[in-house]
């Protein structure tokens, strides 16, 4: 009986030792699959950057930010920075929408303009999608002698 194994050497191969891998299907690594951004993410990228501005007070309208406080101060709850943000996410962009408090004294177009730059820059680099609008209502001013909206303790 013959031996019929051979070599790398006999075929000109190289041994599997030292082959590169090769890529199937060729292209961009991330053009295989999909990824989706919740509006959730969105929100809360949206929410913390337009905390950010210097101006805004709160964000939400005063019943949503008496509920947040509410919901805050519960053992387990967590404090909401998506509150006063909606977003409506599709494929390759966003659409925001902010309510805002800003402090007495500010200027509301200022502020509004460098919440907008804020939010898409921060929402643009940290999920590849196209923020296309961010519409701000300014809901209140916070005056400087208005106390922070905080009800009162059940608990002492």
């Amino acid at each position: 009986m013959t031996d019929m194994t051979t070599t790398p050497e006999d075929d000109h191969e190289e041994p599997l030792s030292t082959r590169k891998a090769t890529r199937r299907g060729g292209g961009d690594p991330a053009g295989r699959g999909r990824t989706t951004i919740a509006d959730g993410v969105v929100e809360k990228i949206a929410g913390l950057a337009a905390r950010d501005v210097v101006g805004v007070h709160a964000m939400g309208s005063g019943l949503a930010r008496t509920f947040g406080v509410v919901r805050d101060r519960v053992p387990g709850g967590s404090k909401s920075v998506s509150r006063g943000v909606k977003a409506e996410v599709g494929e390759v962009q966003t659409a925001l929408d902010l309510e805002i408090v800003v402090d007495y004294g500010v200027s509301i177009t200022d502020v509004a303009r460098a919440v907008r730059e804020n939010v898409i820059a921060a929402v643009e680099r940290m999920t590849g999608l196209e923020v296309v609008e961010v519409n701000i209502a300014v809901s209140d001013v916070k005056l400087p002698e208005e106390e922070d909206e905080e009800p009162e303790p059940r608990i002492q």
